[in-house]
């Protein structure tokens, strides 16, 4: 079972720090994503992080702002809004009344902006980006400005309000700080705060022409609304002395901290944004919630439980180096929390017919079956049963070794919650395959022990052919067959794995049928599946995805 209690990290035990000290009253953070993609798995940890210090310290009324890092009219959408709204709540967290869009601080990062060009700190820079990068020199050797940084304070003002009414083309000219060219931290060579893009935002419409970039927008969104401490992944460590700049430099009404901690990398997973939406646009995934991706809602669709995502970001903690997880803990993680709480169903994944030749000697026409073994509050259900059961076709052998417990010639096995039954026979087609086996069932052996002189160890599970229903079943895998995709000498769509999406047609009870959208459970001694959020429809087409197997398959491979 996950341990669920709160762990102490080096960024609670600054915040306590902070919070006893007096230097704050209450603590304040926010998950800022920008909305040009959907949500992974990695951002789950930083929701998890940013809400769950909020809510960890909400006696002394701490909270944590929702904002939106729309800054870039190019790649955000409406959609990608909804999106993350629908994630975050998922996970189990809420905003409030916090809710906050970088686009409506637009004009206060112009008056920031203004600021910095009237106190002889940003200039307007007319050089092409390719100057820029050249001018910018590198690590050995320092960085010139060009002749326009050489500007008057009120041509540079005339020039930057002409940007903003839209005189310029994209590309012609930028608005930059002037800081330090021979900065050993390239981040603080001048960086462009401004540029043009002549797009349409999908909050504020043309209202603008120019648009802050995200190192200059971001610590002057903290500061207006008053955020403590700014987390952030370990990307942006080099980028902190620049937060610090804007925030020393400009008219800002708080001075928030910024904090950086590792990111979350997985094995056999790619979490770059970039390569996710290649997958989608390039149709090698069926979109943004396809299940074999690490997106919030591919899990979500996939059956993850919001719980154990929860409880794996938990569990995996947060340092201040760079390492990858083994996605074998979040499966660990999510078989945990689905074997104590998924109720129990029966479907057979590849069918082989069981004829009772001696049904009519003792015909119960249901079995009592436990919806949980270890959780009697779950109850029981009745499941129809008559004289001819599916079963799986590997429970069976015409020839079994000594340690196979289930069905062969002459041999014992209960089926689950009913009879024990001996196979007498079975048949074959031209190709030698079995097509069906005959059994019979042992009088009195519902819910009782074998009978003296009779060897049964194993019980198997079944479908009852008159009743039974056919279900469309996707049996999902791990979307690329080696660790680390992003190091593939090919590219990470070279090792994409073949095999990462299988289907069959399952025989299910009908209890599974009628389940609605969305409805979890173990297929016994099958895996964990849930009815797919989309595609299913109750009593006409069910569909389920495989959430996880019972076992991790993946380490036995390895030779783990």
């Amino acid at each position: 079972m996950s341990d669920t209690s709160p762990k102490s990290d080096f960024i609670r035990e600054i915040i306590a720090d902070d919070l006893a000290s007096g230097k704050h009253a209450t603590t304040i953070t926010r998950f800022p994503p920008e909305p040009n993609g959907y949500l992974h798995i990695g951002h789950a940890k930083s929701i998890c992080l940013n809400f769950g210090i909020a809510g960890e310290n909400a006696g002394s009324g701490a909270k944590c702002h929702l904002r939106f890092d729309d800054t870039n009219p190019e790649k955000e959408e409406s959609e990608y809004v909804e999106s993350i709204k629908t994630d975050v709540k998922w996970l189990g967290f809420d905003w409030g009344k916090d809710l906050y869009f970088a686009s409506d601080y637009f004009q206060f990062f112009y008056d920031c902006a203004v600021h910095l060009i009237q106190q002889g700190k940003a200039y307007v820079e007319d050089d092409s980006a390719e100057e820029m990068r050249v001018k910018r020199g590198n690590l050995t050797t320092p960085g010139t400005r060009s002749k326009g940084a050489e500007r008057s304070v009120e041509e540079n003002l005339e020039l930057f309000a002409r940007m903003k009414a839209g005189e310029f083309k994209e590309g012609e000219c930028v608005l930059r700080a002037r800081i330090d060219m021979a900065s050993s931290n390239m981040n603080m060579r001048d960086p462009v705060l401004y540029r043009i893009m002549h797009a349409e935002h999908h909050n504020t419409g043309n209202a603008w022409c120019i648009y802050p970039m995200y190192d200059f927008a971001h610590p002057l969104e903290d500061a207006l609304e008053h955020i403590t401490h700014s987390l952030c992944t370990l990307e942006f460590e080099n980028h902190r002395p620049l937060y610090d700049w804007f925030i020393a430099n400009c008219p800002v009404p708080s001075t928030p901290r910024q904090i950086e901690f590792a990111r979350l990398n997985l094995t056999y997973t790619v979490m770059s944004k970039r390569k996710l939406l290649q997958l989608v646009q390039e149709g090698l995934v069926n979109g943004w919630d396809d299940p074999r991706l690490p997106t919030i809602s591919g899990l979500r669709r996939r059956g993850y439980p919001a719980p154990a995502i929860r409880d794996f970001c938990k569990r995996i903690g947060l340092t201040k180096f760079n390492g990858t997880t083994d996605v074998a803990l979040l499966e660990f993680e999510v078989r945990d929390f689905l074997n104590r709480n998924s109720p129990r169903r029966m479907a057979v994944l590849d069918p082989i017919r069981v004829v009772l030749e001696n049904w009519s000697a003792e015909p119960l026409g249901h079995a009592d079956i436990p919806n949980h073994p270890q959780n009697p509050d779950m109850g029981e259900r009745k499941v129809p049963m008559a004289g001819e059961v599916w079963i799986e076709r590997e429970d069976f052998m015409e020839d079994p070794p000594k340690k196979f417990y289930r069905l062969g010639p002459g041999r014992h096995v209960r089926l689950r919650g009913g009879h024990i039954i001996r196979c007498t026979s079975f048949e074959k087609d031209a190709a030698g395959n079995v097509t069906a086996i005959r059994a019979e069932i042992l009088p009195g052996t519902v819910g009782a022990d074998s009978p003296e002189g009779v060897e049964c160890r194993a019980a198997i599970h079944w479908v009852d052919v008159a009743t039974g229903v056919d279900a469309e079943v996707r049996l999902y895998d791990r979307l690329f067959s080696v660790e680390n995709p992003d190091d593939a000498e090919g590219g990470f769509t070279s090792v994409l794995n073949p095999d990462s999406l299988k289907t069959a047609t399952a025989k299910i009870e009908p209890s599974l049928a009628t389940a609605d959208a969305g409805f979890s459970c173990q297929f016994e001694r099958v895996g964990y599946f849930i009815s797919d959020n989309k595609d299913h429809q109750p009593g006409v087409k069910p569909v389920f995805n495989r959430t996880v197997a019972l076992k991790d398959s993946w380490t036995k491979q390895a030779g783990r």
